[in-house]
């Protein structure tokens, strides 16, 4: 049984309705100030940043996106193709799992945007109550069980990965014999990392990216046709 893994960034869900980052038309290519919004030093420091989150968060297409034609083709690849497969994923919409991947199958590396966490006592609730209680008039949502502050259960800009995580997405990408990077600039690290800690192990490097990336020259296999339709023949190439 061959292993494959597949690690998902931002391109993956345009076809959802949800921008990338750092894509021509990317969230910071088109309001650099966003970033500091989902940035950990500022958003505890300042109350009217997390203002201004919680406003973008209320408007934020994630939460009502659909998987598309990428994600779909995972899901089927995962049910019928007889291989071990794991999605590593950058993105926190949630949309692998609504597609069908089984939850044991997929790391989110940087959270998840579905749910918000306590930043003092780390309790967590759903999202979607969060901001019931935004359009209710609570402009900066506090914990309810201890009146700390409350930020997505995402992993933001000067916070963190999971060490845990992060351990078992490396021991992955050393294990897999096919390694597929799909939608990822491969620019932030330690994430982008695991594509080199792939071919360094011997597995095909595959990436699908409408950008060049710096692990191109690394790789087996380079695809800047649209994911959409890219990889869904991709996989089935794989099967």
């Amino acid at each position: 049984m061959t292993m494959v893994a597949i690690l998902s960034g931002a391109g993956i869900s345009t076809d959802s309705g949800i921008p990338d980052y750092r894509g021509p038309n990317g969230v910071w290519r088109q309001d650099p100030e966003a970033e500091r919004l989902v940035t950990y030093g500022p958003y505890m420091a300042d109350p009217e940043i997390r203002r201004r989150s919680w406003r973008m968060r209320l408007d934020s297409p994630a939460l009502n996106a659909e998987p598309n034609a990428a994600h779909h083709a995972i899901a089927a690849y995962e049910r019928t193709s007889g291989h071990a497969l794991r999605v590593i994923t950058q993105n926190v919409d949630g949309l692998h799992q609504a597609a069908g991947v089984p939850e044991r199958k997929i790391l989110e590396l940087h959270g998840s945007a579905r749910s918000v966490v306590c930043t003092a006592c780390h309790a967590r609730s759903s999202m979607a109550e969060a901001l019931d209680r935004v359009r209710a008039g609570e402009d900066d949502p506090d914990c309810r069980v201890c009146g700390g502050i409350l930020k997505a259960a995402t992993v933001m800009f000067g916070q963190r990965l999971d060490p845990v995580l992060l351990g078992q997405a490396m021991s992955i990408a050393k294990a897999t014999e096919v390694f597929v990077a799909v939608g990822s600039s491969l620019q932030v690290q330690p994430a982008a990392s695991l594509a080199g800690i792939a071919a360094e192990h011997g597995a095909r490097l595959i990436i699908v990216n409408a950008e060049p990336t710096p692990y191109d020259p690394v790789a087996d296999e380079v695809v800047r046709e649209p994911i959409g339709t890219a990889l869904p023949a991709l996989l089935d190439r794989l099967r």
